[in-house]
């Protein structure tokens, strides 16, 4: 056995389990009249964003909610939202952040795998939860405890909404609010380790995952995010990463800790962003590269420029284009690079600035820019492994295996799913199922999902790095590739372009053959996409382009025939 130098004990001084939860009385007591959260026209201070917290959990604790229980939250950016990741968890529940894009029979299947006791809901949403609510039921039968149901109403909506909820027999949330004690005298947990969060991932290919968070976690992530984006005390937030999403990044406790604004944003857009920057000076906001690309490429009338200062911009989600980092710089916003996954509180890794990137071009400070760098402060482990022997690949920059992480911002688990859990955690890391390579520096980039790999004439191509250089073309805005079946090559890669905006697209073909012809130039003949269509691309609410659905469209086409290259 190690011995220590001394036999001290823990004892209640010197030892208390680590939570988020106590930035918010911190940040009542140190600024309780500084603005906490504003929405529209409704503001709230920092000493009235604690006491309504205190009045949710009391009101909860009253009504039987508390260490066992999830409570489901489906809303947009709202400030009931950020309540709810305070209140909740300090009734010693579980938040569990509904994604408000998801059809209703998936959010029965999260309401009843999670065992929601409570559902709290914007009115704008009411009609999905009434429908998740009807499929649970129907499906359990006389198993079936109807949750109890708060309805938040705002202003901003069609009223009638709100008067639809409250004659199905739910409850406004104000008024549930005022069941319960502002100065309520809740408990911290006890252990670190309890559940504080729960969050599902998309399930695109099955039943989606619950990915367990813990108060631990979630305490060392949101620090974390402060200290590598080295954001000020009193910083402005503007919430354009939907709070559903891995809780926001951990941001709604991080703004706590640091005593800042939050300022919602219900809907994302270009015109909305500029306003928000413009009326409230904000400083920082997250966004996914689909948000930024709309940025860049917003109409003079949907934009306020020049910036009156700069803006820090945090993006994750997927690979940022290279183009697109380049063009948000010039426009005056500081972007910082992350990666991450549900599993690991959201961002984990960063692409750590260095000075001496100062001195490249552009184009090559942008290129190093888009790697996703190295591990958090608060990330223990981070490696890129051989899929087979579990060995560290070499920092060669071109030897690809699985990127894996390990430490205190590491999920508990998946909920009920065992064999799902022994995957994910085999051999003692996470495993992300991301694809990378590691550089010479250390810093780690992703190729691609395992999934995604296209594998031409048995080479491997990363679809990533094939959109990369198609965000070079002039006239593309938006590019997704995915793998389509191909009688020569086994398969080739197919590209998906949503084009910029007054691009004349009369003549698809033409712009197709632009575009290859494009790619040629610039990258290996087996890279070239073969095949090219135009239109939308079909996304996630966070923004992540749904490869799935671009997979099933090239199925469905067929293989390609005269493939030459």
């Amino acid at each position: 056995m190690v011995r220590d130098i001394d036999d001290l004990p823990k004892n209640a001084a010197n030892c208390t389990a680590l939570t988020p939860l106590l930035f918010l009385e911190r940040a009542a007591l140190v600024h309780p009249n500084r603005k906490s959260v504003i929405h529209g026209e409704r503001t709230y201070t920092w000493l009235q964003t604690h006491r309504r917290c205190c009045q949710l959990a009391s009101a909860l604790n009253r009504r039987s909610v508390t260490f066992g229980s999830t409570v489901a939250v489906i809303a947009p950016n709202i400030p009931a939202l950020y309540e709810a990741h305070f209140g909740i968890p300090m009734s010693g529940a579980v938040i569990n952040p509904v994604n408000i894009r998801l059809n209703a029979s998936t959010v029965a299947f999260l309401l009843e795998h999670s065992s929601a006791a409570v559902i709290i809901v914007d009115q704008e949403f009411f009609l999905l939860a009434e429908e998740a609510l009807k499929i649970w039921s129907e499906k359990t039968k006389t198993k079936f405890n109807p949750p109890v149901l708060v309805v938040i109403a705002d202003e901003t909506c069609d009223p009638k909404s709100l008067k639809y909820a409250l004659t199905k027999g739910a409850m406004e949330y104000e008024q549930f609010l005022q069941t319960g004690e502002p100065d309520y005298q809740w408990k911290p947990p006890q252990d670190e380790w309890q559940s504080i969060s729960l969050g599902y991932t998309s399930g695109t290919t099955a039943s989606p995952k619950g990915v367990v968070l813990h108060h631990r976690g979630a305490y060392l992530m949101a620090l974390s995010c402060a200290l590598v984006w080295k954001i000020d005390e009193g910083a402005v937030y503007l919430w354009t990463l939907p709070m559903f999403h891995c809780n926001g990044w951990c941001f709604p406790w991080t703004l706590a800790a640091l005593c800042g604004t939050n300022i919602c944003l219900r809907q994302v857009s270009a015109r909305a962003i500029y306003k928000a920057i413009a009326e409230y000076g904000v400083t920082h906001f997250c966004a996914a590269p689909v948000v930024l690309n709309t940025i860049i490429n917003a109409g003079e009338d949907e934009t306020i420029l020049p910036l009156h200062r700069v803006v820090d911009v945090m993006t994750a989600g997927a690979a940022p284009p290279p183009p697109i980092l380049s063009a948000m710089s010039e426009l005056g916003f500081r972007v910082t690079h992350t990666y991450g996954l549900s599993e690991t509180y959201g961002p984990s890794t960063v692409c750590a600035w260095k000075s001496e990137w100062d001195e490249l071009s552009s184009e090559n400070r942008a290129k190093l820019h888009s790697r996703q760098g190295v591990r958090y402060v608060g990330l223990e482990g981070l490696d890129v492994v051989d899929t087979e022997s579990m060995k560290p690949v070499p920092s060669d920059g071109k030897t690809i295996g699985e990127i894996v992480m390990r430490g205190n911002v590491v999920m508990k688990g998946y909920l009920k799913n065992p064999k799902a859990n022994e995957e994910s955690f085999a051999g003692g890391w996470f495993h992300s199922g991301d694809l990378g390579v590691k550089h010479k520096d250390g810093y780690i980039e992703v190729k691609d999902r395992s999934k995604d790999i296209i594998i031409s004439g048995g080479e491997n191509i990363s679809s990533v790095e094939v959109e990369n250089l198609l965000y070079l073309h002039p006239k593309v805005m938006e590019a997704s590739v995915v793998a389509r079946k191909d009688e020569r090559w086994g398969e080739s890669p197919c590209a998906f372009v949503t084009l910029k905006k007054g691009v004349d697209n009369s003549n698809e073909g033409q712009l197709a053959e632009d575009i290859i012809k494009f790619c040629r130039s610039k990258m290996a003949a087996y890279w070239v996409p073969k095949s090219v269509f135009f239109g939308p691309l079909p996304k996630t609410a966070t923004g992540k382009v749904q490869k799935h659905v671009l997979r099933k469209k090239v199925e469905e086409m067929g293989a390609l025939k005269q493939s030459k290259l």
